[in-house]
């Protein structure tokens, strides 16, 4: 079951359960579109991977099923991170 993590790792920008904006890995590294847009180009800095739009899980379960609490805060090294983006950038996800 998905956590649905609460905010961007990157920017910290809330993402609550509802965000049209959220997106994750296939390892649900959590980040708002923008950065996954802008600044990662569909490049997750932990593992390599694409992106998709985060689901949201349906209201009726929220209390038998909450979504995270836990902030994972860790702003891309950029300078770490070029090497993997250059790497990836141009390569589609599910060929990686």
């Amino acid at each position: 079951m998905l956590e649905i993590r609460p905010t961007c790792e990157n920017c910290n920008k809330p993402l609550p359960n509802d965000s049209k904006e959220a997106m994750i890995c296939s390892f649900e590294c959590t980040f708002c579109k923008d950065c996954v847009d802008d600044v990662l180009h569909n490049v997750c800095p932990n593992c390599g991977g694409g992106f998709a739009k985060r689901p949201t899980r349906p209201s009726h379960l929220l209390e038998k099923y909450p979504t995270s609490t836990k902030i994972t805060h860790k702003p891309v090294d950029y300078k770490i991170y070029k090497e993997l983006q250059n790497r990836f950038r141009h390569i589609k996800p599910r060929e990686r």
